[in-house]
């Protein structure tokens, strides 16, 4: 009867998903830049795109179409699905695959695009080499999908590239996670990023979930539902697969079977068609398994052997496994890709089911120990030849196999494997599932098994606390420590908090101290990083364990994190000596990591205590050695430290030099936190100087690198701190509401909360609360300005005695105010002086008082005014200057006017060229109130002596500057040196109030003391 009709497993007519077709082509054309503007399409507009449905609904299919027609249009379409091999998942599997097509269709531009990251990229494409040497920490991961994303990023730069990551509901969590990050991040260039997952399989504690849910609330994802087919679109499915329009009864039935389940209704309409009566059967799996019956005993075989090797099987593991002559497999795969039951794999070496749901039917079928038999056979195969698998999957496979055989003497040391390459990848999820599989088996392996153990090969994050590592066998402790490391750098901080319970539990019944120790240093870390305490039982607990004890590297290392602790909270003697001993005992050991950051410490502790020659020398030579030696983590905290201790001394040109480099280097290295701490410090450093629109770019960069919480709070404070001093209040009170929240309440340290009071009370001063200015300056008070926390402590107190002094004529500022200026006066008192910085602030502060009383004099203002003029702090400079002009005006006579004109004028013009709004407007009605003219005259003044304090030296040095020559250029013309040249732009810089060359040439020109540049005519 069915003779002389053509039956196809799969429909030739592409039916229905019109509408979904719809929105992934729109998607293509916006990647593209079609119909966009120019600009547009030579950036490109990365779209990002999830297909959800369930198993056999047709997502393939739809994919599978698209990506023919993205072909079509010029894309270059790069496929990869997530593996599943039993119940695990390949780390990066679908990456992997796809960036292998990208390597075969675009072998020069993705070399080009990769150039000088291979070997961390090679952590996602094995074909790029051995991995680079870069270290284990918890930003590894982060530096990875950083670099990942500007991968993809520049290779669609030119051309239309479609990323299709299929299967997702099998993603293993490194997978998940850089796919959000990819969603997340992507920003630039012609790329579509399409990935699918099966909505049914997605239940409640499915970890697909978390991530679904967090894309859909980004804007840049769109999510397709792919729904069933209608009864019409079911006729249509029959009609193509039988190649004749069908019954209506018969697609009545198929319907009702199916539920409009694509897949469903291919299998009915076959089984129908070839007369199988599906009918008779109430189950779809029978249904599945229908065509699997119907082949010969040696098909069927094969296929249940196909079913357990994973999504995927290659050909010569399979014949390895099948133990057939080559012509019997062969015939047998033959039979069962003609039933459609198995398919070639896209990459042409191995063998899949057509769809996985008949794969996991046939899986289903098979007995328990039929299961293990065959993942024995596999393992035993692969450990036989292991180039029977790509050499990514090579571990994770064979440690699946094993572990699947029910074998622990062979799966133990086969997971640790796994569970190390899973570390060089940086899979820390994979490793830690890894090591919790291990640690599960480890009592059921003999005991010869595990004395082969070294700690060498499967902890090598974990110091060996004094034992030899190559004769002392691998301990169960020493896995639970690996996995404290995989939990921590996965992001599970939980699950490694819970392992150092157990871990501290389990070292209670040995004498076994340092191990106990570095659990105890862990927890601090992990119980700082969740926000569940400030890390000091913990330490103090570290500390008690190793007092007494020789040196080693767990000693040292508890030393320098009690010292780094100090640093940051309670800066002083027992901290410098605890960071000493760290150096000591570290160098004593070679722990050279350790001894690197302790010197870091140590320097900065130094500079805290006063000592700051010796503690910049200290941290420099310690970021010498560190980068000498490739220890890139301490390098990039010496570039944070040094320049933050430069700034603090007020050597701010000094830190921008270090923080530019500092910027290279972390991002070269992938330190993102370290990266954003960097840039806030530029950006601090670059509003000293009076570069406010570079330092309002630097504090978007540091929010923008940051990967953590505190992080964010200072790159926050940074953005509240320019916002403030412009006049944008409201900006400033969201930006501090926003550092609040990044840094919690948990561990404030006085880096954080000071800078937060100081810009509270300047918030407040500008609403004009100043009830909320004393109540947050008594709150930083009664928490103490700690000595060595002086950088953050004198801004906070002049914001307070400014705010006092601005309100000192309001009725309700009077009570209280005695109290509120003594406890100032008090504090000011206690800071430390050891810089011409903090010697100005003392100076400003005192004025500030005075006139918070009324009684502030000219001599009092003059004397801040000196002490900031060789500061290169325009702003300060700028605002003290309009005080100074302001007690000229109501203390002086007549003959003080033409000064206070002058200052007034020079206050008014640093306001203008910074965007200081508050300053500008104070000044301005100053000079109106007081009858002044801001703008010079028209005439230029005979001798520019009278009008800026410069010298007819540097008037010539002035000329010159203003017309764009260097020092040398200025030098050869006025037969000086070009030291000499450098000393008198250094003057005329700090006589102007200016940050510049370009500032200096600008004042000049608006004082007519020279003529502006001539015009070139127009062509």
């Amino acid at each position: 009867m069915l003779g002389p009709v053509e039956i196809k497993s799969v429909s030739p007519v592409f039916v229905g998903r019109a509408s979904e077709l719809a929105a992934l082509d729109e998607a293509l054309s916006r990647a593209a830049g079609e119909g966009a503007s120019s600009a547009s399409r030579t950036r490109g507009e990365p779209q990002a795109l999830l297909i959800g449905g369930e198993a056999g609904v047709g997502k393939t299919r739809l994919v599978e179409e698209f990506a023919a027609a993205a072909r079509r249009k010029g894309a270059v379409v790069a496929l990869g699905g997530c593996v599943e091999i039993g119940a695990d998942g390949l780390p990066f599997a679908p990456f992997s695959t796809a960036l292998r097509t990208l390597h075969r269709e675009l072998p020069a531009e993705l070399a080009a695009a990769a150039a000088g990251q291979e070997g961390e990229l090679a952590r996602l494409l094995p074909e790029w080499g051995e991995t680079g040497p870069g270290g284990h920490d918890e930003e590894g991961t982060a530096r990875l999908f950083e670099l990942t994303a500007r991968l993809l990023e520049r290779i669609a730069a030119e051309r239309t590239v479609v990323l299709v990551l299929e299967d997702l509901h099998w993603a293993d969590a490194s997978t998940r996670h850089l796919l959000s990050y990819l969603f997340r991040t992507l920003r630039a260039g012609r790329l579509v990023v399409l990935a699918t997952y099966r909505s049914d399989d997605i239940h409640r504690r499915h970890p697909l979930r978390p991530l679904l849910a967090e894309l859909d609330r980004l804007r840049t994802v769109r999510r397709l539902e792919l729904a069933r087919f209608s009864r019409d679109e079911v006729g249509r499915q029959i009609a193509g697969i039988l190649a004749a329009e069908p019954d209506p009864a018969h697609v009545d039935e198929i319907f009702q079977r199916s539920d409009g389940n694509a897949f469903f209704v291919e299998e009915l309409a076959v089984a129908t068609a070839e007369g199988c009566c599906p009918g008779l059967s109430e189950s779809l799996r029978d249904v599945l398994l229908v065509r699997v019956e119907a082949l010969p005993e040696t098909a069927q075989n094969v296929a249940r052997i196909v079913a357990e090797g994973g999504s995927t099987v290659e050909y010569r593991l399979l014949a390895a496994v099948a133990r057939l002559a080559e012509d019997d497999l062969i015939e047998a795969l033959r039979a069962a890709v003609n039933a459609h039951l198995l398919t070639a794999a896209a990459t042409g070496d191995g063998y899949r089911f057509r769809h996985s749901l008949v794969r996991e039917a046939v899986g289903d079928d098979l007995l328990p120990g039929e299961r293990s038999r065959l993942n024995r056979r596999y393992a035993e195969a692969l450990e036989a030849d292991p180039t029977l698998v790509p050499a990514d999957q090579r571990a994770t496979r064979l440690a699946t196999y094993w572990y699947q055989a029910h074998d622990p003497a062979k799966a133990l040391p086969a997971v640790l494997d796994a569970s190390v390459e899973a570390r060089a990848r940086h899979a820390y999820s994979e490793q830690l599932r890894l090591l919790e599989r291990a640690m599960e088996l480890w009592d059921a392996a003999p005991q010869e098994v595990r004395a082969a153990l070294r700690p060498f090969d499967y902890a090598e994050a974990y110091p060996a606390c004094g034992c030899d590592p190559a004769t002392t066998p691998l301990r169960y402790v020493d896995l639970m420590a690996e996995a404290v490391f995989a939990g921590r750098y996965s992001g599970d901080r939980e699950g490694a908090l819970k392992i150092t319970r157990r871990a501290l539990r389990l070292l209670e019944e040995e004498n076994d101290p340092l191990r106990a120790a570095w659990f105890w240093v862990q927890r601090a870390r992990l119980v700082q990083a969740m926000a569940r305490g400030d890390g000091w039982p913990e330490l103090a607990s570290a500390q008690e364990l190793v007092r007494g004890l020789p040196p080693s590297e767990v000693h040292a290392d508890v030393l320098a994190s009690v010292a780094a602790w100090s640093m940051l909270h309670q800066p002083g003697p027992e901290a410098l000596a605890a960071a000493e001993q760290a150096v000591r005992y570290a160098a004593m050991v070679g722990a050279r990591e350790v001894e690197l950051n302790a010197r870091v410490t140590a320097g900065g502790l130094m500079t805290a205590a006063g000592d700051v020659e010796a503690g910049i020398a200290e941290m420099t030579e310690a970021k010498d050695r560190a980068l000498a030696e490739g220890v890139h983590r301490v390098a990039g905290r010496a570039y944070i430290n040094l320049p933050s201790a430069l700034e603090g001394a007020g050597r701010s040109r000094e830190a921008l030099e270090l923080l530019a480099e500092g910027t290279g280097h972390t991002h070269r290295f992938g330190l993102l936190d370290a990266e954003s701490w960097v840039w806030a410090n530029y950006s601090d450093s670059l509003f000293s100087l009076g570069r406010w629109d570079e330092a309002a770019d630097a504090g978007a960069k540091a929010l923008q690198r940051a990967q953590s919480a505190k992080p964010r709070g200072t790159a926050a404070l940074c953005l509240a701190q320019l916002a403030c001093a412009r006049g944008d209040v409201e900006e400033a009170v969201r930006q501090l509401a926003a550092a609040r929240q990044h840094f919690g309440a948990h561990d404030l340290m006085p880096q954080q909360w000071l800078p937060l009071a100081h810009l509270a009370v300047a918030t407040a001063a500008a609403q004009d609360r100043l009830p909320d200015v004393r109540a947050e300056v008594a709150a930083a008070l009664d928490a103490g300005v700690l000595p060595g926390t002086h950088r953050y402590g004198w801004p906070m107190l002049l914001a307070a005695a400014r705010a006092e002094a601005d309100a000192r004529v309001l009725p309700a500022a009077r009570p209280g105010r005695e109290q509120a200026l003594a406890r100032i006066a008090d504090a000011a008192g206690r800071l430390t002086l050891d810089a011409p910085l903090w010697h100005a602030h003392e100076a400003w502060i005192r004025a500030e008082l005075l006139r918070a009383e009324g009684r502030d004099t000219v001599a009092a203002w003059s004397d801040v005014v000196t002490a900031f003029e060789p500061l290169e702090r325009p702003y300060p400079l700028a605002r003290v200057r309009h005080r100074l002009a302001e007690a000229l005006l109501a203390h002086g006579g007549d003959d003080e006017r033409a000064r206070a004109t002058d200052l007034l004028r020079l206050a008014h013009t640093v306001a203008e060229h910074l965007g200081a709004r508050p300053l500008a407007g104070a000044a301005g009605a100053l000079a109106q109130r007081a009858r002044l003219p801001l703008a010079p005259a028209p005439a230029r003044p005979a001798d520019p002596v009278e009008s800026l304090g410069l010298t007819s030296r540097e008037h010539d040095v002035l000329r010159l500057v203003a017309v764009g020559r260097t020092n040398r250029q200025i030098a050869e013309e006025l037969f000086i040196s070009p030291k000499t040249a450098s000393v008198h732009v250094s003057n005329i810089l700090a006589k102007l109030g200016v940050a510049g060359r370009g500032e200096a040439a600008a004042v000049a020109r608006r004082h007519g003391l020279f003529p502006a540049p001539a015009q070139a005519p127009s062509a």
